[in-house]
């Protein structure tokens, strides 16, 4: 599985599985689209990963297949938002159709907040490829159903014992359940252990217990509270519960105002667009700047590859660097 980028993710509409899909293709582009079309969603689809899992072909055959198919409508690679806030980062997610698609159809898809769903990992409803080993059978489970009345064994006796006069007329008593502390009680439990002048008992802390909740109840943090009772203490504490009595009645912070909280819908969310990334070269740009999901110069030597003619002033680079080469060979 790919983590974090490359990742495949199907794009929706598209016909059902035939063994004629591919049929109009090239060999090693039927090959490689036979592969990557039986892969799960989230599977990796680096060159890399998919020229090991493919021994026929090396990562440059690999990648020239993928431009291929790129420009025959099957796959787009783009670069989406995962997060939120300032968590936020971008990923590489490559967006296959089994059925060949337009370049207006793609831009319509990249360009809807259905592609930015998509871009969540989905859970795999295709059936393995045939090159994939079997997993092996899961252990067996005991069966959920219970044996029947007929089949369970019957109950052991368990001999009646004596109880003594007193523990018959005494009624049981019921079962105690200890409660969970709450915040405040704990926050008062721990000043002794931050500062042995503090030390309070059990029944200090719940006595001080209703006076340090209306501290918690006008927004401050145990933290805050625990600052506020252990600044500035004396040398000697003779009295801490007094001490801490005190200080939680004089030092009640104020009560603010309530505010109405802004709801998501008071707040519109930033829409946030795909950037289609070049299948050769990795080029981010928006989806009608990259037709058949390469860029401009990797599309023009796609389709036009014998008539790409060299750059000149590259030729006089190339030709300036071969003449230095020369005269640091030349002997001294």
């Amino acid at each position: 599985m790919a983590k974090p980028g490359y990742g495949k993710r199907s794009a929706p509409g598209q016909q059902p599985r035939k063994q004629d899909d591919f049929a109009l293709l090239p060999t090693r582009e039927r090959y490689v689209a036979g592969f990557v079309d039986h892969l799960p969603d989230g599977a990796a689809m680096g060159i890399k990963q998919l020229a090991k899992q493919l021994p026929l072909y090396g990562q440059q055959a690999i990648s020239t297949a993928l431009n291929a198919l790129s420009v025959a409508g099957h796959l787009r690679r783009v670069r989406c938002p995962v997060g939120a806030g300032d968590e936020c980062r971008w990923v590489s997610r490559t967006f296959w159709s089994r059925t060949a698609r337009d370049n207006e159809w793609w831009n319509t898809y990249l360009a809807t907040e259905t592609a930015t769903q998509t871009a969540a990992p989905a859970q795999d409803t295709a059936p393995p490829p045939p090159w994939v080993p079997a997993e092996e059978p899961p252990p067996p489970t005991r069966p959920e159903n219970p044996p029947s009345a007929e089949q369970a064994p019957e109950p052991t006796a368990v001999p009646q014992q004596r109880t003594p006069p007193q523990a018959r007329d005494a009624e049981p008593a019921p079962p105690t359940r200890e409660a969970t502390p709450s915040p405040a009680y704990l926050a008062l439990a721990r000043l002794g252990r931050n500062d042995h002048r503090l030390g309070l008992s059990a029944d200090d802390c719940t006595a001080l217990e209703p006076l340090a909740t209306q501290w918690l109840d006008r927004g401050v943090t145990t933290n805050y509270l625990t600052n506020a009772l252990t600044a500035g203490l004396p040398a000697q504490v003779d009295s801490p519960i007094g001490l801490i009595r005190r200080r939680l009645i004089d030092k009640l912070p104020p009560q603010l105002p309530a505010t109405t909280p802004h709801t998501p819908a008071d707040t519109p969310t930033p829409t946030r667009r795909l950037l289609v990334e070049c299948t050769d070269c990795g080029r981010p740009g928006q989806p009608e700047a990259l037709p058949d999901g390469l860029c401009r110069p990797r599309h023009q030597t796609h389709t036009n590859p014998g008539n790409t003619a060299p750059d000149p002033t590259q030729l006089a680079a190339v030709k300036a660097h071969m003449a230095n080469l020369r005269d640091l060979l030349k002997p001294v």
